[in-house]
């Protein structure tokens, strides 16, 4: 396995890892819930999203914002930001995702671009 794969392999399990943790910390602090979720009866988030779609997600960003410039990449990470904002407040619409009243969207938004950059960040880490 080249140096690249290990990097997007453990910046992809260390996404996976922040955002199941980070979900726990929220759902705990009653800012949102999962009402629809794999083994709802074993876990309190919704273990598809962050065992399989964000580390999927966090792939393709890798495999693309590698190639990129970083001004380019700026603007890669607050779309998919503002991506994730919208994609929330689809899942609301049809029943996945429930905010509370004290949640505001922009906080995804931004924490989404945080995240990225972190896991950005932690991949040029691991290329080292």
């Amino acid at each position: 396995m080249d140096d690249d794969l290990k990097a997007i392999v453990l910046a992809v399990l260390f996404a996976s890892f922040i955002g199941t943790y980070l979900d726990l910390l929220f759902v705990g602090c009653n800012l949102y819930t999962f009402p629809v979720r794999p083994l709802a009866s074993v876990f309190s988030v919704n273990i598809a999203f962050t065992l399989f779609l964000l580390p999927l997600v966090t792939a393709v960003f890798l495999r693309i914002a590698r190639k990129l410039q970083p001004f380019s990449r700026f603007i890669l990470i607050v779309f998919i930001g503002l991506l994730a904002g919208v994609g929330e407040q689809l899942a609301e619409t049809f029943g996945w995702f429930i905010h509370s009243r004290s949640w505001h969207h922009s906080y995804s938004i931004f924490g989404y671009m945080v995240f990225l950059l972190i896991i950005w960040r932690v991949y040029r880490l691991f290329l080292k």
